[in-house]
């Protein structure tokens, strides 16, 4: 019953059923009280006079229906119920030091230390560039950024902002998201591969082709996903000539002339524009995995992450 009586106070304080003004002047005399140990050094901390003090937490005692401190000549002792209370206090008083710091905050520019975390490749290329323009434009933004294509917790290990390859089953509730878009998956080769091997016009038509394919730390080779009637995507596992561990490797192979990858758009785009390579089997690209920029709640409000995070999601489209 105490602790519900507390409960329904704290909630009152911002419903408005009482006073603000009334219920703050209520809680900081009792929480300095409590703290010192006596209400003449609550008093000298508030620059207000002892019996002000006294009559301030005599009145909190008298809203709440309970005994907040045990009284002797020596010191005063927190009851059960002002232990209770005392605890919403502080976290209330945090809250709203906390509030009024960032609303302040809102007034500056971008800047200070911020963690980055990317995906290795997709980093450098798309996201990298972006960062830079950031870095121009607020001077005084310090990014540390790190590349890593591991799962990273971001509340665990302090980062403040990361683009993630891949959805989660279920976001925590500490993390927001933005999703960017979705990867495009397509087959390229080069100008010089296709003019000595030929086009090749079906799925099947493969086995007759150098295909470079993707592969894992632990010696697994990616399959590649195919369009289908109806709208299906069919994964299969397809003859290869090559297997690289990275992306860029991948590209850089298949520039050279040694076969036909399915690439990410985002990764072969320029070398498309350029002519340094083809799309071939266009009938057959698919949509890979979905992006996203995510962050820790906790933290968009300051101007550095929520300057940080204009920028990605107005320059990052994906396709």
């Amino acid at each position: 019953m105490i602790r519900d009586s507390i409960s329904v106070y704290s909630r009152n304080i911002f419903l408005g059923d009482m006073s603000s003004s009334e219920s703050l002047k209520g809680i900081t005399p009792f929480v300095y009280a409590a703290d010192s140990g006596s209400f003449a050094s609550a008093a000298e901390r508030l620059n207000l006079t002892s019996s002000a003090v006294s009559k301030s937490v005599a009145r909190l005692e008298e809203r709440l229906g309970v005994r907040l401190f045990e009284r002797t000549t020596r010191a005063l002792a927190l009851t059960d119920a002002g232990s209770a209370f005392y605890e919403t206090c502080v976290r209330i008083l945090r809250e709203l030091a906390e509030a009024e710091a960032i609303l302040a905050a809102q007034k500056l520019e971008p800047m200070g230390r911020i963690r980055l975390d990317l995906p290795a490749t997709f980093g450098r290329l798309a996201v990298l560039p972006i960062v830079t323009r950031l870095c121009e434009q607020y001077p005084n933004l310090l990014p540390h950024v790190t590349f890593t294509d591991r799962f990273v917790d971001i509340v665990e290990e302090g980062v403040d902002v990361a683009v993630r390859i891949g959805a989660m089953s279920e976001w925590p509730a500490s993390i927001a998201h933005h999703y960017v878009g979705n990867e495009r998956l397509i087959f390229c080769a080069s100008p010089g591969y296709l003019e000595r091997r030929g086009l090749p016009m079906t799925t099947e038509a493969l086995v007759e082709h150098d295909c470079i394919c993707y592969g894992r730390p632990d010696g697994t080779v990616s399959s590649w996903t195919f369009a289908s009637e109806g709208g299906a995507v069919v994964k299969r596992a397809v003859p290869y000539r090559l297997v690289f561990g990275d992306a860029e490797a991948q590209l850089a192979a298949v520039e050279a002339g040694l076969g036909i990858a399915q690439l990410a758009t985002w990764l072969a785009n320029d070398k498309l524009r350029t002519g340094q390579l083809i799309e071939v089997l266009a009938d057959f690209a698919t949509d890979g995995l979905p992006l996203f920029v995510i962050w820790q709640r906790a933290r968009q409000l300051t101007p550095k992450v929520a300057g940080v995070l204009d920028m990605l999601r107005a320059s990052l489209a994906v396709r």
